[in-house]
């Protein structure tokens, strides 16, 4: 049955909060291996320049989230989850994730013979086609 099977044991914020607390460790861990200050005087720690890098190492976090996102959406595409499931997963609607991550789900085998008239999936998203 297509769906969710999973509970979320927390609440949202508990994740989020989390989830914050987490990356702000690693980021912490990380920025002296990826930074090094042009003044050898300042230390990346309390200081300006410590908070650009750390909001500078940020982000890359988000840019690594958005691929480790999409990689978890054709994942699931993949296992058979569909535009709902994929975008109720990650907090969007169907045509959210439609628009987000396009193609996921265009496996299906392209229907047979010319009288078939297209059906609004066949049509690319940025495309309209008038029945006129």
């Amino acid at each position: 049955m297509p769906g969710i099977h999973f509970r979320l044991r927390v609440a949202d914020t508990e994740i989020t909060d989390l989830a914050a607390h987490e990356i702000d460790e690693l980021v912490v861990r990380l920025l002296p291996q990826v930074f090094e200050p042009v003044d050898a005087a300042v230390d990346l720690a309390g200081s300006q320049t410590g908070a650009l890098a750390h909001l500078r190492l940020l982000t890359f976090f988000d840019q690594a989230l958005d691929r480790l996102k999409g990689q978890a959406a054709r994942e699931a595409a993949h296992a058979g989850a569909g535009y709902p499931q994929i975008g109720r997963a990650s907090n969007m609607t169907r045509q959210g994730a439609r628009r987000r991550w396009p193609g996921l789900t265009d496996h299906q085998q392209p229907a047979t013979g010319a009288d078939v008239p297209p059906t609004s999936s066949d049509v690319p998203p940025n495309e309209f086609r008038s029945n006129r």
